[in-house]
């Protein structure tokens, strides 16, 4: 296939999926073509976005690519998405993500002594809605279940791998300059899904 025609496939794969779309699966439809090509196709086409005024960039996201919405635009994107509020985690369930994001695989034991409180709900929140998974059990009495993320974690935080994650030490700056009031609230600046 030519480069122009596959370019212009990659960019319709990637338009059409609903979630990042990995190069296997890229290879998979795209059959015949070798994945270098598929990659100096994306590469290409991610430098035609960035080259021309438009609204959108290819991103890498939880291991895949993705047309995204550029940063620019995010304060009416914001506008377009309050009515659907609803699929936001509770300040619960992003503190007991957090923990089984920087601590995993970890135990229900280990993150209700962090929390301080009974967590059985909000890790049933959080497994329902495919954020975090159960990645087997610990060894010792009882053998307890050890909780993990999933690539639905990466995909709802915009995160390309877990390493992207701020250092803890990075977080305890943030949050010492928000309480000093160094630091204003308000809507995170990621980039917005398109």
């Amino acid at each position: 296939m030519e480069q122009e025609k596959l370019k212009l496939v990659i960019e319709a794969l990637l338009f059409a999926s609903d979630s990042p779309l990995g190069v296997k699966e890229m290879e998979e439809v795209l059959e015949a073509v070798p994945r270098e090509d598929i990659l100096a196709a994306i590469e290409e086409l991610s430098g035609e976005y960035d080259a021309r005024p438009n609204a959108f960039r290819i991103m890498r996201v939880a291991g895949g690519f993705q047309i995204c919405t550029r940063e620019e635009y995010s304060s009416w994107l914001e506008k377009l998405s309050r009515s659907r509020r609803s699929t936001r985690l509770s300040r619960a369930a992003l503190e007991t993500a957090a923990i089984i994001a920087y601590k995993q695989p970890v135990t229900k034991v280990v993150i209700e002594e962090i929390r301080g409180v009974d967590s059985t709900a909000t890790l049933h929140t959080l497994l329902e809605r495919g954020l975090v998974t159960i990645k087997g059990r610990a060894p010792g009495v009882g053998r307890p279940l050890l909780y993990g993320t999933t690539r639905q974690f990466l995909l709802h935080f915009g995160l390309n791998e877990l390493e992207e994650l701020p250092k803890l030490s990075e977080l305890k700056d943030i949050l010492d300059a928000k309480e000093a009031g160094a630091i204003e609230e308000g809507p995170p600046s990621e980039d917005n899904r398109g």
